[in-house]
């Protein structure tokens, strides 16, 4: 419901009855194709540019998952209608009788079993920080607004230029942790974990607009939290690159000389107080609980924590105070895009679990009119040019695309469209079909693997296969890499819908195959991770077998005393297991091993060994949660004096004699041991979190004990910023080092000293010290039988990898299977437990279907086939097999190959592999791809 308010909520889990005010839209959604009239006709002006009545703007319309970028809104505080009664201009002006002024406030109740609360959340808004100098110079702009000025949609369309004169600027710098980590002039202690990152994308993206070897980009910042997977891959990236990291926190920006530009004053480690100027300064602003949290959680009945994030436990990271209510996303705490969405799925996983008996009971499948019979037809081909706003027309002449279409063969209509992925024009192409009856069709506009389901299912309510589309990329492939250069643009996009169009004409219908499912899982590993993810899908009302390697469940947890908030692991986990090893759903296999694994999704087979004896199990779908461990360290004497300790051994020294470690006088922690290192250049994510952790403890068992962390960068992301708050005010000592400056050791007799070279005082320090803790790196357990088993995918560190790190976190590239905890990257406790749910949410999706539709864009045998097998060889998805076959008539045995469809991914390797023509992919035949070579080749006139 958009433009909706919550006023209440009564009820308990299970059975919620929640009451929703629907304001008053007054242009509908489905019509709006955001043609401008009705703004061009609202005679309430401000200025020349800008109509206040109606404004464009960013809509949250979804239809099948696709967002529409662009429409109008009625502004109702300064519509003349909504204020006096009269006009109503733009009405009377929409083609498309998108405005009804009548439209009126309804109030509905709504009976729902869960409630999932994601408001999302708000930008810091640094214009009250006199010293930023927001309101002193337009060349001072906060991150969100120079993503718009690099977005090809933004008021620049692309072309990067200073506010102030229009100008490419040459000299960039991004102030971090505005908003976030500061108590001064504001009150967000925390970290707000993206802002790193999404600096350092800036700054490589700003690269790619501008092009010389005179740009600058300078980031300061205090620590670098690239703490996610890959992500200091990407820093590295940005300083090979030539971006400039300076840990320093410029205390005042003023406007440049005449206006433009800034003058940036910061001190360095020496004292040495530095005046620069720059073009541009970026502001890096944190991330706050949306607006209306205080309301929200009001309303709901909800908890939330000091910063207005909603209170969870670690234990049940998505669950809110009130039993039925899940929260997700940066209403939680503030996180990056993979998270949120895995933690959404982990939210849908508990609301999921309290619907069980519910489930099936208002689903509706969806109906199609009956699929035309095309045979004996010829190519009556349509092309759809889409405009997307000022995305593609800003750089492509749409119209003289259109045009040229017009001409080409089997081409019967061409038209262009502002939007084609709006839901009207969905129905126009729909009509458009019926009218011209067109059998084929070609949508030159975006990139197909987000859009091309939409338009598919078009096709069908339209009476097409929903195969019979060929789109053309003008956007990603054509409008956005060639923003200098128009007219080369728009030859490319006709050569792209010339060889569209010479493809779709020899389109044929394909039919999807479907695979019965069987309706149980296996869990493959007994940690928390594991067990998480079995509980959920058993508590759907799914079986699961939970295999472990180990004689009992539970894995690193065991090592773990107290989660960063404080909460006691061992309960948690003795409970955890109870529930796991006596859930009737769960069948728990320990000592076992996987030994293989055959079929694909919805017909796995496994054969298990378990205490000597073998058995099989047939299985639907499988989470994959191996777990980690900590490693060795081959540095700073470990292994040569009791005294020197990993993060676990510390662990285990505090439980077993806490009083002992109690009466040290002098405790020293080192981090990055063997992590961000050439072997490992990964963080381990959990270490600094840690070590604060532990630190505090060692300071509350005795205050006078000396307690010194030596680090690279803290990376107490999130709300694990409080702890590195609290451990500086109980007077933990934090001092800074360079890889290339390591810490040494040194044992003498019964002495034990750590050397540091400390950045502030610009000289050495000898530190005696009762005990040394070693930061000990994360590294994965060697996965190579199970990556032979399922042809998983893993990264250069040896992690499991998932599909797509935003939009399938957890899903793997193997269908069927996904995966949670340490095995995918370090992560805590909360993190696990979340992408455990996440995995079950996702691993349910497969689960409760009886059978399983697939894509019809598979591999298949033709006559032509030898037997040869080189196909089997180069499929990276072991799709393939070679089976002895019977000629009919003869009986003549001879080999070929066969296809299993569930594990074929249409990737072709087989088809470019075969000398022969044996195999082909369905929709890129052989034919098809020379017609669009062919179609290439092709001078345009």
């Amino acid at each position: 419901m958009t433009l909706s308010e919550v006023t209440g909520i009564s009820g308990e889990a299970g059975d919620f009855r929640v009451s929703v005010k629907q304001n008053p839209r007054y242009i509908d959604m489905n019509r709006c194709i955001a043609c401008g009239e009705c703004a061009a006709k609202c005679p309430k002006k401000v200025d020349d540019e800008f109509n206040a009545g109606i404004n464009k703007r960013r809509a949250a319309y979804i239809k099948y998952g696709q967002a529409v970028p662009l429409k109008y809104a009625i502004d109702a505080a300064n519509c003349i209608y909504l204020a006096r009664g009269k006009c109503r201009a733009c009405e009377k002006f929409c083609p498309t009788d998108a405005i009804d002024f009548e439209d009126k406030e309804k109030n509905v109740d709504v009976n729902v079993g869960s409630v999932i609360l994601a408001p999302g959340w708000s930008p810091f808004d640094p214009k009250g920080v006199d010293y930023l100098g927001c309101a002193e110079s337009p060349d001072i702009v906060t991150s969100m607004e120079y993503e718009r000025l690099l977005s090809a949609s933004g008021p620049c369309m692309g072309h990067l230029k200073r506010p102030s004169d229009s100008r490419e600027p040459k000299k960039i710098a991004w102030l971090q942790c505005v908003g976030s980590r500061n108590l001064n002039r504001c009150d967000n202690a925390y970290c707000s974990s993206v802002c790193c990152m999404y600096a350092i994308k800036q700054a490589l993206v700003t690269a790619e607009h501008l092009e010389g070897d005179d740009l600058s980009q300078t980031v300061f910042y205090m620590d670098i939290r690239s703490h996610g997977k890959e992500f200091d891959r990407y820093f590295e990236k940005a300083q090979a690159d030539g971006v400039n990291f300076v840990r320093a926190r410029p205390h005042t920006i003023e406007p440049g000389k005449d206006g433009t530009g800034v003058t940036m004053r910061y001190t360095l480690d020496d004292g040495k107080v530095v005046v620069e100027d720059f073009d541009m300064a970026v502001l890096s602003v944190g991330l706050e609980a949306s607006k209306d949290a205080l309301s929200l959680a009001d309303t709901f009945g909800i908890a939330l924590d000091e910063f207005r994030f909603a209170q969870t436990s670690s234990f049940a990271p998505v669950a809110s105070s009130r039993e039925g209510v899940f929260v997700t996303g940066a209403f939680q705490a503030p996180k990056a895009i993979p998270r949120s969405v895995a933690e959404a799925s982990a939210a849908a996983a508990d609301a999921a679990r309290l619907l069980t008996a519910a489930k099936g009971t208002l689903t509706r499948s969806k109906s199609y009119p009956r699929e035309k019979d095309l045979a004996g037809q010829q190519p009556r081909v349509g092309v759809f040019v889409c405009s997307c706003g000022i995305n593609i027309a800003g750089v492509v002449d749409v119209k003289e695309v259109v045009a040229y279409a017009e001409g080409l063969p089997h081409v019967v209509y061409a038209e262009n469209n502002l939007f084609s992925c709006s839901a009207d024009t969905q129905d126009l192409i729909a009509k458009r079909i019926e009218e011209h009856n067109l059998n084929r069709i070609v949508v030159a506009a975006c990139t197909p693997r987000t859009h091309e389901p939409l338009f598919q299912d078009t096709l069908r309510e339209a009476g097409l296969n929903a195969y019979l589309i060929e789109m053309a990329n003008i956007r990603n492939q054509n409008a956005w890499v060639h923003q200098n250069a128009p007219e080369a643009a728009t030859a490319k996009a006709k050569d792209q819908v010339r060889m569209a169009v010479a493809k779709a004409a020899l389109d044929y219908p394909l039919a999807r195959d479907a695979v019965p499912v069987t309706q149980k899982a296996l869990v493959i590993g007994g940690g928390l991770a594991g067990m998480g993810a079995a509980l959920n899908l058993a508590d759907q009302g799914f079986e699961a077998v939970l295999l472990e390697k180990d004689a009992r469940l539970g894995g690193n947890a065991w090592h773990l005393d107290t989660t960063p908030k404080g909460e006691p692991v061992r309960p948690m986990l003795e409970e955890m297991i109870q529930r796991t090893e006596n859930h009737a759903n769960i069948k728990v296999l320990k000592n076992a091993a996987l030994k293989s694994a055959t079929g694909s999704v919805g017909q796995f087979v496994s054969k298990i060994a378990v205490d000597g004896q073998t058995r099989a199990v047939t299985y639907g779908a499988a989470v994959l949660a191996t777990g980690a461990r900590e490693s060795v360290p081959t540095e700073y004497g470990y292994g040569e004096d009791a005294r020197i300790l990993t993060h676990l051994e510390f662990d285990r020294k505090l439980r077993e004699d806490a009083a002992q470690l109690g009466q040290a006088q002098s405790a020293v922690f080192i981090q990055c041991v063997g992590s961000r290192e050439p072997n490992r250049p990964y963080c381990s994510r959990v270490c600094c979190t840690h070590t604060v952790k532990s630190a505090i403890h060692l300071k509350t068992l005795n205050p006078a004990m000396n307690v010194y962390v030596l680090y690279r960068d803290m990376r107490t992301y999130g709300l694990n910023e409080i702890l590195y708050q609290k451990a500086r005010d109980l007077g933990v000592i934090f001092i800074r080092y360079d890889v290339d400056q390591k810490p040494a050791v040194a044992i003498e007799g019964a002495d034990l000293k750590v050397t540091v070279d400390d950045p502030i005082v610009q000289r050495p320090l000898k530190i005696d010290t009762d005990l040394l803790v070693l930061a000990a790196a994360i590294e994965p357990h060697a996965s190579d039988e199970l990556i032979a088993l399922y042809k998983c995918g893993v990264n250069a560190d040896g992690f499991l990898n998932e599909a797509h790190p935003k939009l399938r976190p957890v899903d793997m590239a193997v269908d069927g299977l996904f995966v949670a905890g340490l095995c995918n990257y370090p992560k805590p406790v909360d993190e696990s437990i979340e992408q455990a749910k996440a995995a079950a949410a996702r691993a349910a999706t497969v689960l409760s279907q009886e059978a399983m539709q697939l894509d019809a864009i598979k591999s298949f045998v033709t006559d032509d086939c030898d037997g040869c097998a080189l196909c089997l060889d180069v499929c990276p998805y072991r799709a393939i097999k070679l089976e002895e076959q019977a000629t009919e008539g003869n009986g003549q045995v001879h080999k070929r190959i066969v296809t299993d469809k569930a594990l074929c991914k249409g990737c072709g390797l087989c088809a470019a592999t075969c000398p022969k023509g044996g195999v082909h992919v369905h929709g890129f035949t052989l034919d098809q791809l020379k017609a669009q070579v062919s179609a290439a080749l092709v001078d345009v006139v």
